[in-house]
């Protein structure tokens, strides 16, 4: 996916960031860095057993423009779809074609962070 007109989805990417909880403590929450325009890709879905119990993950590839701000994106961090509020766990990053104009987030949907 390395045509403009494919880049159809709003996604933001989110950083853990110890905030204030406004009690004079602290705690880990994710915080918005930016929001750019995304292409995204359903892969084949899977399920796991974990403590006896059958949980459904769906990966799928987020393809995004390559820029100072997103190249800062870490596999800690989480992508966020602005229309859904869905969040994925973002698991690599690569350069499809090793031109640089292009990131690949392979992400997974279903899983805790």
């Amino acid at each position: 996916m390395s045509q403009a007109g494919a880049l159809r989805h709003r996604i933001a990417f989110d950083r853990r960031e110890d905030v204030d909880d406004g009690y004079g403590n602290t705690q880990s929450e994710f915080v918005e860095q930016f929001v750019v325009w995304a292409g995204v890709e359903a892969r084949f879905g899977g399920e796991t057993v974990t403590a006896a119990r059958l949980s459904g993950q769906q990966p799928l590839t987020i393809t995004v423009r390559r820029s100072e701000q997103t190249a800062r994106i870490k596999t800690d961090w989480q992508a966020r779809d602005t229309r859904t509020g869905e969040t994925y766990n973002i698991r690599s990053i690569a350069d499809p074609t090793d031109a640089g104009a292009f990131l690949e987030l392979l992400c997974q949907a279903g899983v805790a962070t």
